[in-house]
């Protein structure tokens, strides 16, 4: 085999080696990634989550959220009710988010420690209040800077009650979570300012 050969061959290999490890920190990261989300728990002890269906009197789901439960009304939380919340619950948790947001998904509301009850009341403080992307403790209603956006609320049922102060962020929120998530569902309304 010839230098130049030689040298084809040697490069191949070198790209062949970068390719496999390449694949290999890939595998490592999507793995601990899949340990650590909150709806897997901890390791592959994937629990099996159930479905809590989310409804409100107040919009349809994918329908539009009155203005009173926005920044430009009351700022107030809607009504909202569930279906399907296991018996073994000792909590729910609450996370209400814009993933329309321009920079990146906007949390509205964290709110844990909730009695695992079929409805939460209108203008309500149902649980322990954690500090929103408005930089405020509490619920700060949809406030988009302009355009339709998409607005989630976010219920999980939980098997403990968790021992975070109020104020927490949705991170710290979300790592408490971790493992111990039973059930979970979701419902979607959109607003836009006129």
């Amino acid at each position: 085999m010839n230098r130049k050969a030689s040298t084809v061959v040697l490069v191949f290999l070198l790209a062949g080696i970068l390719l496999i490890s390449g694949c290999i920190q890939n595998e490592k990261v999507e793995k601990s990634t899949r340990e650590e989300s909150p709806e897997t728990g901890k390791g592959d002890e994937k629990m099996d989550i159930q479905k809590i269906k989310v409804f409100s009197s107040a919009f349809e789901s994918n329908g539009t959220i009155p203005r009173k439960y926005t920044c430009n009304g009351e700022n107030i939380n809607p009504p909202l009710e569930f279906e399907g919340i296991p018996e073994e619950a000792e909590s729910l948790v609450l996370i209400i988010d814009d993933p329309d947001a321009p920079m990146k998904t906007f949390t509205h509301w964290v709110i844990w420690n909730i009695e695992p009850v079929a409805k939460i009341e209108e203008d309500s403080i149902p649980g322990v209040e954690g500090i929103n992307d408005f930089r405020k403790i509490g619920y700060g209603g949809p406030c988009p800077p302009s355009g339709v956006h998409r607005y989630f609320f976010r219920v999980y049922a939980l098997n403990r009650q968790l021992e975070l102060k109020a104020g927490a962020g949705r991170k710290e929120l979300e790592s408490e979570m971790i493992g111990h998530i039973i059930a979970e569902g979701e419902l979607m309304g959109k607003y836009g300012k006129k």
